[in-house]
Parts: structure tokens; C-alpha cells; sequence
């Protein structure tokens, strides 16, 4: 199979916000010590609200309301986060989830997910998020103590004994409410090891993320030289391509196998789908992802926030105009490079440098180029031929 393709057309933005990330709870049970957002160049964090109050609650869940509206959209996406949002309790998360829900126009589907660390989540808790429904998406660093050891509690306790509890809990418990795992790339685990581990965990679909770093801060284990975190995803997939894909979805895979056959696919680190996510803080502001905090103080600020301004202002702010821009706002080097549709510039925060702000290649662009022309090579494999049985073998 050829990754020499050709960019196609898209069209103009801006587009629509459809992923409505709201940050219930700002503040953590945990102090995992490669936290990007709190141990990272960024501590707005520090200067909002813990929680965020009714009134904001409110507001937001009628600007996502008027945003569907003025769109005619069909779906929305509203993932309910932190921090660790549970810290806001289930009742509070159901009960914006349904406000939403009320609000949008007939027709649109909320489909909304909480983003927990699985520690506080018991029978109770779970029920009631299942009665709003509301699914649990889970972020570990994989299946076994050993994996978690730097996901730790503020006084340093290891978070895998809740952690289990609670991811073991969904699968066996509320299976229909189990969104998935979320995992980060880690070169100092074995790959095939962790991805196995997760699997016993019984998700439905895993998303496979790269740590957030970027030129001026380059992420841990990176090496300009090598591409360790794309042999890392290079291994995974074998295991997963070879077990016939059946085991579970890893959206990262899939999305790439979409897009080197042509096919529509939207994730945040690869292609040239428009950028659709949109996020708001305890206080109310409106803000672009999270990841950008990891380049420096301010990254993700507009300016904005929902009691003066819709998102439709927030489509009209520089940073997401460019985020919406696909290939016209990529580095020469990206728009050049035969694998651009597939790749697309890979993770926006990664392109980011001191000096030239985020107009560069990911710094993790041998890494990418390795995972993808892999993955490329192997969908092209003809199918594995039958063996065929000797007449002498055969049974009668």
C-alpha cells in the first residue's frame, strides 16, 4: 500500500464545536508525578474555583444548547472532567449531563462520558451515573501495580488498589457504561506487556495517547535521533493485528488504518478532520484543550467564557482558526511531506517551540513516520494463505 497520497480539498472553516470538554471539578485526588496539566509550565489552575458552581453549570449547559441549535447538529459530545471530576460527586455530574440533554434542540443526541482515575468509584456511584447515562471513560498507565507506580496520592500512596477496584467494577458490574481506558505511551514499559495487562481489565476500546512534550520541552525517554515511542506503538499494533483485532478497538490504530485507505476519520493526533473541541473551567472560561498548557503559561486562554460570550466567538479566536486551518497552517516541511493526510501535523501542542510558537513538525515526527508506514506495510499483507492438507493426512 502506497502513503504517497495526495491532499484532498476540505472545506472552509470554522467549524462547528461538537466535543464540549466542562471541567466539574478542577482539582485532583492524585499528584501522578508526570502530570502535564498540574506539574506542567501552566498553573491557571491554581487561581479558579475547585469545583464549578451551579450558576456555571447552568450556563454552560445552555451555550452548548444554543451552539447545537444555531448548527442543526445531530450529536454532541460532552465529556465531563477534572481533575478528578467525581471529586464534584455523581449526582452532580448526572445532573448536568440531563440539563444538557433538556436543553438541546429535539434530535440531538448527548452522549456524554466522565474521564475518571477510577479511584472513587463504588456500586453507588456508578449506578447513578448508569441512571443519567453517563459513560466512565478510565485513564491508567496500565493493568498492574507495577504500571501505575508513579500514579500516586498527594501524601505518595499508590492509587492501584482503588484504581482496580473501581476499572474492575465497570467491567464486571456495568459493562454498557464502560466507554474504555485511556493509556499513555511509555517507553519504559514493555509495550505487548502493557497492552496485555489493560486487556484483562475487559475494555471495550483503548486510546493509546504520546506524552505530552514538544521542542522547547521534549518529552521523557524522546531521543532526536531515535523513534522509540513509534517502535512502542509499532509493537502494539503486531499484537493487536495479529490477534485479529478482536480483543478490542484501539481508536489510534483504527483511525490510522481509516485514513491511509481515504476513509473520514477525526482524533486529535493524526489527519486533517477540523479540530471540534472546545473546553470549559471550573470558573467558566472558555478555553481551548488541555494539552496546550503543556507548552507554556496561557496557551489554552480565549479570553472568553460563557456568561458573556458564545462558543460561536470562541470558532472566531486565532488559536482555534488555526487549529481549523488543516494544512495552509502546517510547517513547509509537514506540507510537503507525502504523508500528510495521514499524519497531519500530528498533535498540535507537540509542533510547539520557543521562538516560532506551534508553525513546526511534531517533535515526534520520525516517530510517526515510522508507526504509520508500518501500519501501512502491514494492512498491505495479502491475507494469510490456507495451508492446504495432504491427501495422506486428510480425514476419511
Amino acid at each position: 500500500m502506497s502513503v504517497e497520497t495526495a491532499p484532498r480539498p476540505a472545506p472552509e472553516p470554522p467549524f462547528p464545536f461538537r466535543q464540549f470538554i466542562v471541567k466539574v471539578h478542577g482539582r485532583c485526588n492524585l499528584a501522578c508525578r508526570y502530570c502535564y496539566l498540574y506539574e506542567g509550565p501552566d498553573h491557571t489552575w491554581r487561581t479558579r474555583p475547585a469545583a464549578a458552581s451551579r450558576a456555571v453549570l447552568d450556563r454552560t449547559a445552555s451555550r452548548i444548547a444554543e451552539h447545537a441549535r444555531a448548527h442543526e447538529l445531530p450529536a454532541v459530545s460532552v465529556v465531563l472532567h477534572g481533575g478528578e471530576p467525581l471529586l464534584a460527586g455523581a449526582a452532580t455530574l448526572g445532573r448536568f449531563a440531563d440539563l444538557v440533554r433538556d436543553r438541546v434542540p429535539t434530535g440531538c443526541t448527548v452522549r456524554a462520558t466522565v474521564q475518571t482515575n477510577a479511584t472513587l468509584l463504588t456500586g453507588r456511584s456508578l449506578a447513578t451515573l448508569a441512571r443519567h447515562d453517563v459513560s466512565i471513560g478510565i485513564s491508567l498507565d496500565g493493568g498492574t501495580a507495577e504500571r501505575n507506580a508513579l500514579r500516586v496520592d498527594h501524601v505518595g500512596r499508590p492509587s492501584w488498589p482503588a484504581a482496580a477496584r473501581g476499572a474492575r467494577l465497570v467491567a464486571e458490574r456495568f459493562p454498557r457504561s464502560f466507554a474504555g481506558i485511556l493509556a499513555v505511551v511509555d517507553p519504559a514499559q514493555d509495550p505487548v506487556e502493557t497492552y496485555e495487562s489493560l486487556l484483562a481489565l475487559g475494555p471495550p476500546a483503548l486510546d493509546l495517547l504520546l506524552p505530552h512534550g514538544n521542542w522547547t520541552n521534549p518529552p521523557p525517554h524522546w531521543d532526536s535521533t531515535g523513534t522509540v515511542h513509534g517502535d512502542w506503538l509499532c509493537a502494539v499494533f503486531d499484537r493487536w493485528w495479529e490477534a485479529g483485532r478482536r480483543e478490542t478497538r484501539i481508536r489510534l490504530f483504527e483511525e490510522c488504518i481509516a485514513l491511509l485507505l481515504g476513509l473520514p476519520a477525526a482524533t486529535e493526533s493524526l489527519g486533517l478532520a477540523p479540530f471540534d473541541a472546545v473546553v470549559v473551567e471550573t470558573d467558566g472560561s472558555i478555553e481551548q484543550v488541555d494539552s496546550l498548557k503543556s507548552a507554556y503559561e496561557g496557551a489554552a486562554a480565549t479570553g472568553l467564557g460563557v456568561f458573556d460570550n458564545d462558543f460561536d466567538e470562541a470558532l472566531a479566536h486565532p488559536g482555534v482558526a488555526a487549529r481549523q486551518a488543516a494544512a495552509t497552517e502546517l510547517a513547509g516541511q509537514c506540507r510537503a511531506c507525502p504523508l500528510l493526510t495521514v499524519c497531519g501535523g500530528g498533535n498540535y501542542a507537540h509542533r510547539y517551540r520557543a521562538g516560532s510558537g506551534f508553525r513546526n513538525p511534531s517533535v515526534y515526527c520520525a516517530d510517526l513516520q515510522r508507526f504509520i508506514r508500518h501500519v501501512a506495510a502491514r494492512v498491505a499483507e495479502p491475507p494469510a494463505a490456507a495451508v492446504p492438507v495432504s491427501p495422506e493426512r486428510s480425514t476419511p
